[in-house]
């Protein structure tokens, strides 16, 4: 069996536990930085699992995945936001439902292009995306 066939749906399960831990930082990073959360976390699983991918796979993950987020994804988000005070509870939770579903429709985007990629990395997925958007993983060490 070849590594890819371990790139399924089930790794954002994994994934969730990490933002369930680190969700202040993510957040912080997705509001302060532009980073994609769900990139971030993937970084994370990588490492765990060995698969370095190069900073040219990172920057085409990224890229990708943010033309689609920039063009679904960010402008509900930032509806949603708007929309908090004027909503009741239910109707917000409704949005934060649909902006869930649209991050799954992310993931599996992310899943696609990853699966197209080889792993010639060498160094730290964590740190080859944080540099993206000049950070030093050394800053963040809880995530490491």
């Amino acid at each position: 069996m070849t590594f890819v066939n371990h790139f399924d749906i089930s790794l954002w399960k994994i994934c969730d536990g990490y933002y369930h831990q680190h969700q202040a930082l993510c957040l912080e990073l997705q509001d302060n930085h532009q980073l994609n959360v769900n990139l971030l976390l993937l970084s994370l699983w990588l490492d765990k699992q060995d698969y370095l991918l190069s900073a040219q796979d990172w920057t085409h993950l990224q890229s990708e995945t943010h033309q689609w987020e920039e063009r679904v994804l960010l402008p509900y988000r930032k509806l949603r936001k708007l929309s908090k005070n004027s909503l009741a509870s239910d109707e917000y939770q409704q949005m934060l439902n649909v902006e869930l579903m649209l991050e799954r429709k992310s993931q599996g985007l992310i899943l696609h292009k990853l699966r197209q990629l080889s792993h010639f990395g060498k160094s730290s997925n964590l740190g080859t995306y944080l540099s993206l958007f000049n950070l030093n993983k050394a800053d963040y060490p809880s995530l490491i």
